[in-house]
């Protein structure tokens, strides 16, 4: 066993206990916590924000409040996460996945405030989205303010100027997407008259199952379910399923043919568009803003021909012609407030009075956008244009947002329905765009795949959650290697299956049936 699983391990054991002395210490005679001070642990995609920099600065001006957080980069963010839960020194807010087993174990055991029925009385706190809420709850409980996200932004991005150097369309269909790997990987598209390019670059995944992984999005284009699905009237695993086999079969060739970056069981996510910039790889399967962050990469080299670079497709079609496209949730994270920092109802309401002033418009602007009229513009009454791209310290304000302080905003952006303004740099290229994005989000919503089991968590898979949550993707990984054979990988389904996976099956079914009653 690894020392991350060990610790991960050793976390989830110690959690419970640890847990319920913090939450128990919560009495009305507890010392209240500084009303002038908001501690919060985030995500982080790029660089830490100073805390003496032009947005820490701002944000706590606008709360009137001292900020401090704790920014750990994305790929380190569960060990940290499950390190600090099993720890007795949790900050006030802390942003996480809702349905990581061991938040949900802490919270199920009294760790953090149970929501339910008490945002309803802070205005800007409400859920803008009554199923969105109920995807993020605990089998319907809230225990966190849902970060609204779109529910559907899947996307390849692809080398342009390759697939012109090529000779290559646009894919429409999985077929076409190993073509253009193909390519990518023989036909020297950088034309440097060596053969050291790749088509396809996945990063070490951070996540599980079902994480929005490139996996799993290429999964859900042969056919199998979202996380789970239904299979004979019964809801299923989508790994359970042929068509989990077919595609990672169809993905295991591209590996084997060099047509995938040899290092993607251990490529840093937080690197992930740097092969693509510099000339090593050209497609990324993700979501559709990463067009826009390598359009910046491209822009700082050559703000004349940046647009020749990138290209966005949508979601695939099988090879039938039959098409799966990848939804999302609807939300990523939840901003989560712990009892062992926040004691009493009092300082409950102090903290949800914070977060109801940044859930505001102006507060929401300020984490997604930025600083009006520093960095950005409002052009239309919804866009936010940048301005002063070239200056190294408003782009340092731009990075701020778009790699940290974006994770504290729960409102989301006009375009998908939130209050935020759409960032829309000056550039003919991104304008161009943002406008796909729309488009293609628009198409592929009408094949999305959803997750029939969201809203719901098994207790066994809460139990279990330490032993079970790495059994597939793990041998998932070791199967694109060749580490694993197919055989060895369909003995790693039925070990999670009798590992406990029976009896979680058997609560999701039982579980999602109750939700409509």
């Amino acid at each position: 066993m690894s020392a991350s699983r060990r610790r991960l391990t050793a976390g989830v054991v110690t959690l419970t206990a640890a847990l319920l002395a913090s939450a128990c210490s919560g009495g009305g005679d507890a010392p209240a916590s500084d009303p002038n001070t908001l501690t919060i642990m985030s995500k982080l995609f790029g660089t830490a924000p100073d805390p003496k920099g032009e947005m820490h600065q701002a944000v706590e001006k606008f709360l009137g409040k001292k900020l401090q957080i704790t920014w750990v980069p994305n790929a380190e963010y569960t060990d940290k996460l499950n390190v600090t839960l099993a720890s007795d020194n949790l900050p006030q807010v802390m942003v996480v996945d809702p349905k990581l087993p061991a938040f949900v174990k802490s919270a199920q055991a009294g760790a953090f405030w149970d929501l339910t029925g008490k945002i309803d009385k802070y205005p800007n706190l409400k859920p803008a989205d009554a199923r969105t809420a109920l995807n993020s709850s605990v089998n319907g409980k809230i225990y966190g303010l849902y970060r609204m996200r779109p529910l559907l932004r899947s996307a390849i991005v692809i080398r342009k100027d390759w697939l012109k150097k090529v000779g290559l369309q646009e894919p429409e269909t999985v077929d076409d997407l190993y073509e253009i790997a193909k390519a990518f990987t023989e036909k020297d598209p950088d034309g440097n008259g060596k053969k050291d390019t790749y088509g396809l670059i996945i990063p070490k995944w951070p996540g599980n199952y079902a994480s929005a992984s490139p996996y799993d999005v290429i999964e859900t284009w042969f056919g199998a379910p979202n996380g789970w699905g239904e299979r004979d009237g019964k809801i299923v695993p989508g790994f359970d399923t042929p068509e989990f086999l077919e595609a990672n079969r169809w993905l295991k060739k591209m590996v084997d043919g060099g047509m995938v970056n040899p290092d993607f069981a251990t490529l840093d996510a937080a690197k992930w568009n740097e092969p693509f910039h510099q000339n090593k790889g050209g497609m990324i399967i993700d979501v559709n803003i990463r067009s826009r962050q390598v359009l910046d990469l491209f822009y700082e080299d050559d703000k004349e021909t940046y647009g020749d670079k990138v290209a966005m497709v949508g979601n695939l079609k099988r090879s039938d012609g039959q098409k799966f496209s990848y939804p999302f949730t609807g939300y990523a994270d939840v901003l989560a407030i712990s009892k062992q920092s926040v004691r009493t109802e009092a300082d409950l309401d102090n903290v949800l009075k914070t977060l109801d002033k940044l859930a505001m418009k102006e507060g929401q602007v300020l984490v997604t956008n930025g600083i009006e009229g520093r960095n950005f513009k409002v052009e239309n009454g919804d866009t936010a244009a940048l301005i002063n791209e070239d200056d190294p310290a408003v782009k340092t304000i731009q990075d701020n947002v778009d790699d940290a302080f974006i994770q504290l905003s729960t409102k989301g952006t006009v375009d998908i329905g939130g209050i935020a303004y759409q960032r829309v740099p000056s550039g003919q290229p991104y304008k161009d765009m943002v406008a796909l994005q729309k488009k293609l989000m628009a198409e592929d919503l009408k094949t999305a795949v959803h997750n029939v089991a969201l809203p719901v968590v098994a207790p066994t898979a809460v139990a279990k959650g330490a032993q079970l949550d790495t059994i597939i993707p793990d041998a998932r990984i070791k199967y694109l290697s060749g580490t694993f054979t197919e055989e060895q990988l369909k003995a790693e389904i039925k070990r999670w299956y009798d590992s406990g996976g029976t009896q979680v099956a058997a609560e999701i079914n039982d579980l999602v049936g109750k939700l409509g009653q």
